[in-house]
């Protein structure tokens, strides 16, 4: 850990909560923050936008990703040189599986790496895969708010507009055939940043998982308005879980 203020999100230890909730959008920031006590801003630098407050008593905090995997490696590589180390993913996702809808949650427990940041990390073969702890504090805490969810792989890509409009796009047929092969895979959603978020907390022996939102339930079909405060409130009874274990495990009561 270091003392130092970090270059692009603009804080150092103690700043932040070990843990955090990472969503991509700067503006869903305060939604999330409402959930904490004692909620303050702390930064705002590029697309990083962090608030701290606490839960059950303990230090925790939002920070905001932006778009994509290289923006949230960023993120996550300089919250963990400040001693984060606790990670949930807030965000949106489209439906992969025609049972899925819009306005259900997405827990996912393993991304596929169909981006270029991880690579720079790990060989392609190696598994991004969620922490099982966070997962499962994620799934307890859907079923505890009776919320519809599902538990799966998501495809986590860099382009956005390749997987919504496909069909413009010089490789169309590459793009429907891979796409396919994710669903006949059992792939639950499609997002941008899981991937690159289990694969820094894999290598730096960090926990993480992730809760989406579907928006979307088909190829180029997206629900223009939508109410995060549903995964918002499971991702947050997932963090007061964690705490709680956490505290049972040093015998804290």
């Amino acid at each position: 850990m270091t003392e130092e203020v970090q270059y692009h999100i603009k804080v150092k230890r103690g700043d932040v909560g070990r843990y955090v909730l990472l969503p991509g959008d700067p503006g869903r920031c305060e939604s999330i923050a409402a959930y904490f006590e004692d909620a303050h801003f702390v930064s705002f630098n590029r697309e990083h936008k962090i608030y701290t407050g606490t839960l059950e008593g303990e230090l925790v905090s939002v920070v905001s990703t932006g778009m994509g995997c290289p923006s949230t490696a960023i993120a996550v590589e300089e919250l963990i040189k400040i001693g984060c180390d606790t990670f949930i993913r807030v965000g949106t996702s489209g439906a992969m599986q025609p049972h899925i809808h819009l306005g259900d949650l997405a827990i996912i427990n393993a991304a596929i790496r169909d981006e270029g940041t991880t690579r720079q990390y790990l060989p392609v073969e190696y598994p991004a895969v969620a922490d099982l702890q966070v997962t499962n504090a994620l799934v307890a805490a859907a079923q505890k708010l009776d919320f519809t969810h599902y538990v799966g792989v998501s495809h986590t890509k860099d382009s956005f507009y390749a997987e919504v409009e496909p069909d413009r796009m010089p490789m169309a047929n590459y793009l429907h055939q891979r796409w396919d092969a994710w669903v006949a895979g059992g792939a639950i959603c499609s997002e941008m940043e899981a991937a690159v978020v289990y694969i820094l907390a894999g290598i730096h022996r960090k926990r993480a998982g992730a809760v989406t939102m579907v928006i979307g339930s088909d190829i180029g079909t997206i629900k223009k308005k939508h109410d995060p405060n549903d995964m918002i409130h499971v991702a947050v009874e997932a963090i007061r879980s964690l705490i709680h274990q956490d505290r049972a495990s040093q015998g804290i009561s």
